[in-house]
């Protein structure tokens, strides 16, 4: 049998054929996977908020654009307090932007190419400087954040509902990011030592501001081989990419999902004036055929089972939509003037127990193969009446939310199922009832006495 003889440069270069193959196959693999679960979790969440009932938000569509521009890309509500909205902004702009670079790993992990993007020439250069410049500005402003929240501990960051989980959820993504970006510098930092020592496959392209100056001294102090730089470019690069992967699948079980959900939000707003409560339509209409016996029932009309919200079921899936969007931000409940009071009422607790009550229904409807089985609660159980009745409907809650979240209308809707299924308002509201029953008016005395203060003594 004839041997087969190769050049110089071409075992070598089968060598690193093959490791390109592997590797493209195995990033294909991990792709594929993370997609999977990404997908299925944004299923599941998109399930639980259909549970909700229907509501129409499909008009003035112009405006509604405008609303999720402004709000959810413009961050216009979140300029109230310039600290965080500087700083919150960077990170904000960070994500959007990185993105770009991130589009790039995954051609490359792909087709097992480098910088694919550098074709751009010029442009692509002045790219990665700004994205280096982004990475840097993300970590100082993250850490800035973590500082307020467990240095300074920033007041609305101190309160009882974020103990726990929240107040890890929010220190995980943030040191999340931190090290994410240190990645992306660390790999840029040895793929620019690389391309100056002409290395093959790394071609020259990019601009470092950042990793040449913070990075790269520490490498050429080390004084690292180019099998080691090699080593530590690929390990930053993998590390980035499986980082951004968990990342994905972690938000759908992190406030941090604002960062998606915001703009869906922020278009089906509501459009009607905030101090606007919403009539009853089942009501309405019952009263309407009582008053007027010659009224014709509507077709189809199905006379009221229930009143009020008792479960997260009988709230409109934009309630649960904005349950999945809060922020946590404590902006809410930081202006609430009952909570400030000293009273036990948080806007912010409002949403993150209506979230935590839909997952939790969401979980049984998956135990029981797709069947809510009744589990002897209800939202009510995660919301007292002390909160409930605490709230006086000033809007104060809506106004501050950067996501136009609206927890009072859950608060109203709630109020009213106590009033109308189980007659439990406070003995106070009671009497005022009684009052607009019997004298037609919120006070103890005869309709035929209103004008009494009129006349002289």
């Amino acid at each position: 049998m004839p041997k087969i003889l190769f050049g110089s440069n071409q075992l070598p270069n089968i060598v690193l054929q093959e490791k390109h193959m592997i590797s493209s196959i195995v990033f294909l693999i991990l792709t594929g996977v993370a997609s999977y679960f990404f997908a299925k979790n944004l299923s599941k969440i998109r399930r639980n908020i259909l549970l909700g009932k229907d509501i129409d938000l499909s008009d003035n569509k112009p405006l509604r654009f405008k609303t999720m521009l402004g709000v959810a890309f413009g961050q216009s509500k979140m300029k109230a307090r310039p600290v965080p909205f500087v700083l919150h902004f960077i990170v904000y702009a960070g994500f959007i932007l990185i993105n770009i670079e991130v589009l790039e790993i995954l051609i490359d992990g792909i087709f097992g190419t480098h910088r694919v993007l550098s074709v751009f020439g010029p442009i692509y250069d002045i790219a990665i400087g700004f994205f280096e410049i982004l990475a840097f500005a993300v970590s100082i402003a993250c850490i800035i954040f973590l500082s307020r929240r467990y240095i300074l501990k920033i007041a609305r960051f101190q309160s009882p509902e974020l103990k726990g989980f929240a107040s890890r959820d929010a220190a995980t993504i943030l040191f999340i990011e931190i090290v994410l970006m240190g990645a992306l510098l660390k790999m840029n930092a040895a793929d620019q030592i690389l391309q100056l020592r002409g290395v093959d496959h790394y071609i020259n392209a990019g601009s470092f501001p950042i990793s040449s100056w913070l990075v790269v001294p520490f490498y050429n102090w080390l004084n690292m081989s180019n099998a080691s730089l090699i080593l530590l470019e690929r390990i930053a690069w993998w590390f980035h990419i499986i980082g951004i992967f968990l990342f994905m699948n972690y938000l759908p079980f992190s406030k941090h999902f604002h960062i998606i959900m915001a703009f869906p939000n922020t278009w089906y707003s509501n459009l009607k004036a905030k101090g606007e409560l919403n009539n009853m339509a089942s009501v309405t209409q019952e009263v309407k055929l009582m008053l007027d016996p010659s009224a014709q029932t509507p077709e189809g009309y199905q006379p009221p089972t229930s009143f009020g919200v008792k479960d997260v079921t009988d709230l409109t899936w934009k309630n649960l939509m904005d349950a999945y969007t809060c922020t946590e931000c404590g902006r809410c409940t930081s202006v609430c003037p009952q909570n400030q009071t000293g009273k036990t009422l948080s806007p912010r607790k409002v949403m993150m127990d209506t979230r935590d009550r839909l997952e939790e229904v969401g979980k049984n409807i998956d135990a029981n193969k797709g069947t809510f089985v009744d589990d002897s609660k209800n939202l009510h159980s995660y919301i007292s009446e002390a909160e409930l009745w605490a709230c006086n409907t000033c809007n104060a809650c809506v106004e501050a939310c950067p996501v136009n979240i609206n927890p009072m209308e859950i608060i109203v809707e709630m109020r009213r199922y106590k009033v109308m299924e189980q007659s439990a308002a406070p003995a106070a509201i009671n009497n005022m009832f009684s009052n607009m029953e019997n004298n037609q008016a919120p006070w103890q005395f005869s309709p035929m006495d209103r004008a009494n203060w009129t006349q002289e003594d």
